[in-house]
């Protein structure tokens, strides 16, 4: 079962940061340095910029220590996660010693090296140290190589990986499987796009509007736009189900966030830490998911699903179109104080379907099973967990773009899709890492290593905004989701997450609607 939150871990909040700060969850993540945004230098002539402009490091790369650390007791899963928060708030800190000393940057070449990157691997060796002593501590074994994750590197813009972009790059389709989708994500490389896009965040006027696009120096940028009509069909054919396969629908209907249920916890990665997210949420179903809920708060919550027997926790991360506009939080932590701006966008329809497999009976889901789709931290961690479905209504059976946001033309509006990983390990409804528990099928829809086929969650969300415009090379109102700032608001970025509050009668019902071949509701 899911785990319960032994204690309340106190509220890790940064109270100095920048507005340029990057924070990153789970002890990783690529730290963003705006090379015109220096808080505690009070000259910024055309002199300073062009000084600030020749720094050679523009950002700090740490390894991801939550998501290379698959294997944690859990016994020690709650005091490692307060470790990983640590870790997240030293890159931090980090961060705003690079982004507030180009000048001394400018003047010594080894000052990033000897006073951020030489410290920060001291600190970090001190966490990564406790970490391994939790682990040991309820008779774990900690992996020898966590010692090595202890050092960060500096990167210039132009070296910077911010996941690729082309106008091909896309996903499979949502039914498909999650190799095809990593594939297609991977297909786009880390390409020209991506260090032009990086070049472009970096030489943004902080809290502005960059030449190339999005605002605050951080992203979207042209080059993260596509027309649609432009892109050739890329959908792949469904695996077609067999004799021994299970066709039925089963649907929930949860709303649109319409009393605007939001908050930037993340209670699947960073239980008992506020803001552990660093990005804003749309929450539908259950009411009462913050960083501190458990699995008794979950079950004894109100839910804004219509089936009053499905509790379940749907959050994914607000879309906002970047005109200028700035919404409730942009005075706030995850939102405009981390990079977070504009207009937050209401989710118009918001369709939950869970679906069977194409080769076997699937079995219920554990309750308080925890599913994360996609990777937040692409930037950092590359393509292999990418799983965004980003599209236009009239050619969803078409075109899928993982790499891009799709422009739609006049008439349709964009969408965007989740397929969420329909294979789970028998046994856990969580993993160290929150992934290694549930995975994809095959591209013939065949579960591995063991693995049950259960209900796969689908999610279709259809947006209402007016599409941005493409002129020149130029963004006018770009959309871009929410995400760790670092990201540079890449499309391939969007994740979703899911924690399963069905009641057991419910989900029983839905598995036997599934293998039978009904549609139920």
């Amino acid at each position: 079962m899911g785990r319960n939150i032994r204690k309340r871990r106190s509220p890790l909040v940064v109270r100095a940061v920048a507005a340029s700060a990057a924070l990153a969850i789970g002890g990783g993540g690529l730290v963003w340095a705006n090379f015109y945004a220096s808080a505690h230098e009070s000259n910024n002539s055309a002199h300073n910029t062009t000084k600030a402009a020749g720094a050679q490091v523009a950002t700090i790369t740490c390894p991801d220590v939550g998501q290379k650390l698959t294997s944690v007791p859990n016994q020690a899963r709650g005091e490692v996660d307060g470790e990983l928060a640590t870790l997240d708030q030293q890159i931090t800190a980090a961060y705003q010693r690079l982004a507030t000393t180009r000048d001394a940057q400018t003047r010594d070449a080894s000052f990033v090296q000897n006073s951020i990157l030489v410290p920060l691997k001291q600190n970090r060796s001190v966490i990564i140290d406790r970490i391994k002593l939790e682990i040991n501590r309820v008779g774990g074994k900690a992996p020898g190589w966590l010692d090595g994750l202890s050092t960060c590197t500096g990167q210039p813009a132009d070296q910077t990986n911010t996941g690729g972009q082309n106008n091909g790059g896309a996903a499979a389709s949502p039914s498909a499987s999650a190799s095809a989708s990593a594939g297609a994500g991977a297909g786009a490389g880390a390409g020209a796009g991506a260090g032009a896009g990086a070049s472009a965040s970096a030489s943004a006027p902080a809290g502005g509007v960059q030449a190339g696009g999005g605002q605050a120096g951080n992203g979207p940028v042209a080059a993260d736009f596509v027309d649609i009509t432009k892109v050739q069909p890329n959908v792949a054919r469904k695996a077609r189900i067999g004799a021994a396969g299970s066709s039925g629908v089963f649907s929930t209907a949860c709303g649109v966030n319409a009393n605007k249920k939001f908050n930037t916890d993340n209670v699947i990665v960073a239980p008992g830490v506020t803001n552990g997210a660093h990005h804003l949420h749309d929450y539908v179903g259950n009411q009462s998911n913050d960083a501190f809920a458990t699995n008794d708060t979950f079950a004894a919550a109100q839910t804004s699903c219509a089936n009053q027997g499905d509790k379940s926790s749907y959050y994914w991360p607000v879309v906002r179109i970047q005109n200028g506009t700035q919404d409730f939080d942009q005075n706030n932590l995850g939102g405009g104080k981390e990079l977070n701006v504009g207009q937050i966008q209401q989710v118009r329809q918001a369709q939950i379907k869970f679906v069977g497999s194409p080769t076997s009976k699937v079995v219920a889901m554990p309750k308080f099973l925890r599913i994360i789709t996609g990777d937040a931290k692409t930037t950092t961690n590359g393509l292999a967990n990418a799983n965004a479905h980003w599209s236009c209504t009239g050619f969803e059976n078409k075109v899928q773009l993982t790499a891009q946001y799709p422009i739609c033309p006049r008439g349709s509006t964009v969408v965007r899709t989740f397929a969420f990983q329909s294979c789970w390990d028998g046994v856990n409804a969580d993993s160290a890492n929150h992934r290694t528990h549930v995975a994809f099928a095959d591209a013939q829809g065949n579960c591995a290593n063991g693995f049950k086929a259960i209900p796969q969650l689908t999610m279709r969300l259809v947006y209402g905004f007016r599409a941005p415009t493409l002129t020149n090379g130029q963004i006018k109102n770009a959309y871009a989701v929410d995400g760790f700032p670092e990201q540079l608001h890449k499309a391939t970025t969007d994740h979703d997450d899911f924690i399963n509050v069905f009641d057991e009668t419910l989900m029983n019902k839905m598995v036997t609607c599934i293998n039978n071949g009904q549609r139920c509701k």
